[in-house]
């Protein structure tokens, strides 16, 4: 049983069964106290004997507790209402948004058909007010100062990139805000995003809708034509989309946009083999950002010099999660950024883009000019004791070997 469950399951034993508005009371407690705990997401699976719940905390899935079986189709059937979905149908995927209270964050519902039922996973924005600035994403020095100085150039793309919840998202937002602030409405400002995340007064935001043919490439096309000097793309998925991208990079318009990769690098040599031209990467990209999320140990954890605690990592001492009521017994408590900034034209990586070499070797290249890497950055980190050597582990993974960068 874990511990994080316990306070909800507390609250939702003080709820009447038989009330009327017992289903409606189980949901907007669940929510409530996910926002309670942080979490990003709340994921109900329905099982043999309930519905399962489970909250991602700090990018990591927690045990809360098994709902009745009674109730199980009811709770997903009261999202699906919140979200305007078609309740009558369970045989399908749902995707639908919640507006949020006053002060509160807005909520995506996601439903899938699954062997006992439909499964739903809400999605908790962060809350209106979070991370307005750059400044406010908890980025290493220099990338935050040079980020912040590439969104004054007129022309070329920067890159966020990272895996699914890394805090790509948050960071593009923080960029467009930014922007927002230090132009104060002088430059045209809009979005093609899927979906829409978040509203930024001052920005001209779109939503890609495929069922009316509207989707990236075209609304990207279209765009063009709207006179905009700002352009967020909200992610690349496909050549076409990153070809015109890259072209309005340099035709006059600062374009941002995200893409998965797992690193600077990597990033790079990803859209080089999506088949874009080396002469559009190399002419169009300002600078790619790789960014991570690993969580931060909470005041519990006590330092450790055992050597197999270390995980292949250089570090001499490092800390290791305990365990306390602040913390819920889990030993972290939120989260910091590891990120690694790659500017071509500082690194003079111009040549090796154009000759299309390696992801490796564009990387080792970038290393020996100066950048960080994120290895380095997580080097760091445990050894002034942010993290431990075990979350940089399940973050970065073991396949990466650190040792030949460290």
């Amino acid at each position: 049983m874990n511990p994080a469950g316990d306070p909800f399951r507390q609250k939702l034993a003080m709820l009447d069964p038989k009330s009327h508005r017992h289903v409606v009371e189980v949901v907007d407690l669940a929510i409530e106290e996910a926002r309670t705990v942080g979490a990003s997401d709340i994921h109900l699976l329905p099982a043999a004997d309930g519905l399962e719940m489970r909250w991602r905390v700090d990018g990591v899935l927690q045990q809360v507790g098994t709902l009745p079986l009674a109730v199980a189709p009811n709770v997903v059937a009261r999202l699906k209402v919140m979200a305007e979905l078609l309740t009558y149908k369970t045989d399908i995927p749902q995707e639908g948004r919640v507006r949020g209270k006053s002060g509160d964050g807005e909520l995506r519902v996601s439903t899938f058909p699954t062997l006992h039922g439909e499964k739903a996973v809400v999605r908790l924005f962060a809350a209106t007010g979070r991370f307005l600035r750059i400044s406010d994403l908890g980025l290493p020095t220099e990338v935050s100062n040079t980020l912040g100085r590439l969104l004054a150039e007129t022309s070329g793309a920067i890159v966020l990139s990272g895996p699914a919840g890394s805090g790509k998202t948050t960071t593009i937002y923080a960029c467009l805000r930014e922007l927002v602030e230090t132009t104060g409405g002088r430059r045209s400002l809009a979005t093609l995003e899927d979906p829409i995340e978040g509203a930024v007064a001052g920005v001209s935001q779109s939503q890609v809708n495929l069922a009316a043919g509207f989707d990236l490439p075209t609304g990207l096309r279209s765009l063009l034509r709207q006179d905009p000097e700002v352009i967020v793309v909200g992610e690349v998925r496909d050549r076409p989309t990153a070809e015109i991208a890259f072209q309005a990079s340099l035709t006059g318009h600062l374009v941002l946009t995200t893409f998965h990769a797992g690193s600077a690098a990597g990033a790079v040599g990803r859209l080089a083999d999506m088949g874009i031209e080396p002469y559009l990467l190399r002419s169009g990209i300002l600078a790619v950002v790789s960014q991570r999320l690993v969580r931060t140990l909470c005041n519990c954890a006590e330092w450790s010099d055992d050597p197999r605690g270390r995980l292949g990592l250089a570090v001499e001492r490092y800390r290791i999660p305990v365990g306390c009521e602040a913390c819920r017994r889990v030993g972290y408590r939120g989260r910091m950024v590891l990120a690694e900034l790659l500017v071509p034209e500082e690194l003079r990586l111009g040549q090796a883009i154009l000759d299309r070499v390696d992801i490796h070797t564009i990387e080792a290249r970038a290393l020996d000019a100066g950048m960080v890497g994120r290895w380095e950055r997580a080097r760091i980190a445990v050894a002034e004791g942010m993290t431990s050597p075990a979350e940089i582990r399940r973050v970065l993974g073991f396949s990466d070997d650190p040792l030949d960068s460290l």
